[in-house]
């Protein structure tokens, strides 16, 4: 029989290590934003890490090597996304009628190099890293339903929407699923409602009409990631282009997507190299803040190969994203790359 003071959680000592990925777009960024629209997003292996276990006293113990030091549950400037986090999973595990306990976590990972950071998801995927962290140390008292994907992508999406945040979630769908996903967003602004007047349980249950699928390509090639060096921060980008975003933009890039995904699928090389760079071209024309010179450059070094490229997310800077349908010419890539101090900070296949 089960100790009534046991909260059915794991040995007390006993330290859980989980991952989560990180992720790029291959198109439909900024289309995205527009509840209804899609967008294609490859996850990546470069890996954020946390180890978790109940603390041994009745204090929070956060660390993260993005910071260097140790916090509580007590507000930190920097630690505030950590926090909110372990925070929503107390309140569903609260809802969920399990007395949550304190915990040491500790974060690594940086999705960084030299304090400039690649732009491949970081704050996505410390969401979604503390959420699996915490499910996993509760495990045996939750209910296995909570353990789903589309859970965890809830409540992702909810930790960052009651931040105010003016993304379109799908980072989230795809770190959440830890593949490449066409994914459909949602109308933010009305689970934002519903956030201020309903209990999380009640929200999580809902509806909230996105659609996350997850796709694989058909045809063998590689997806190779160029880090330009040059950071550029999604929420400020978005601001500045938001404005030039209109039907016509909307309407070409979901159907892009649409045939994109489709090309995909089924492995149709010429249709996936063609609307690739479409997309990019789009993204050139809506602000010309998107493609930074170094974007551009990473972009032209595919020239005279059988390789597609664009810029990835918001642009600015960033990451650039290549399909390469030879060996050889990957190869090629990656020398032309490192000509232009673009470093390869991802190779495999799509």
């Amino acid at each position: 029989m089960e100790d009534k003071n046991n909260n059915g959680n794991r040995d007390k000592n006993k330290k859980i290590n989980i991952k989560t990925c990180g992720k790029l777009y291959i198109a439909g960024e900024y289309a995205v934003l527009n509840c209804g629209n899609s967008a294609i997003i490859k996850n990546v292996d470069i890996f954020m890490n946390a180890q978790i276990n109940f603390s041994k006293n009745s204090e929070y113990h956060i660390f993260s090597d993005m910071f260097d030091y140790l916090v509580t549950l007590k507000y930190d400037k920097n630690y505030s996304l950590i926090q909110n986090t372990i925070k929503n999973v107390n309140d569903f595990l609260i809802l969920s009628k399990i007395n949550p306990e304190p915990i040491d976590l500790k974060i690594t990972g940086k999705m960084e190099k030299n304090g400039k950071k690649y732009g491949i998801g970081s704050s996505g995927s410390v969401v979604i890293l503390v959420i699996k962290a915490m499910f996993e140390l509760y495990y045996k008292k939750l209910n296995k339903k909570f353990f789903s994907k589309e859970i965890i992508f809830k409540l992702a999406a909810y930790t960052l929407l009651k931040l105010g945040d003016n993304g379109s979630m799908g980072d989230l769908a795809c770190i959440s699923y830890e593949n490449m996903v066409f994914y459909t967003s949602f109308d933010r602004e009305k689970i934002k409602e519903f956030i201020e007047k309903k209990d999380l349980k009640e929200v999580l249950e809902m509806d909230w009409g996105y659609k996350i699928e997850e796709i694989k390509c058909g045809i063998e090639c590689n997806f190779l990631v160029g880090w330009t060096k040059k950071p550029s921060i999604s929420s400020e980008m978005i601001k500045i282009v938001k404005s030039s975003i209109d039907k016509k933009f909307l309407s070409e890039v979901q159907d892009i997507v649409n045939n994109l995904r489709e090309a995909i699928i089924n492995g149709e090389k010429e249709k996936i190299k063609k609307l690739i760079e479409n997309n990019g071209n789009i993204l050139k024309k809506l602000n010309e803040n998107i493609y930074s010179l170094e974007l551009l450059k990473l972009v032209q070094a595919t020239q005279g190969l059988d390789i597609c490229a664009k810029s990835s997310g918001s642009g600015g800077g960033d990451c650039g994203i290549a399909i390469s349908f030879d060996e050889n010419d990957s190869k090629e890539l990656i020398k032309r790359w490192e000509k232009l101090e673009i470093e390869i900070i991802f190779s495999g296949k799509l």
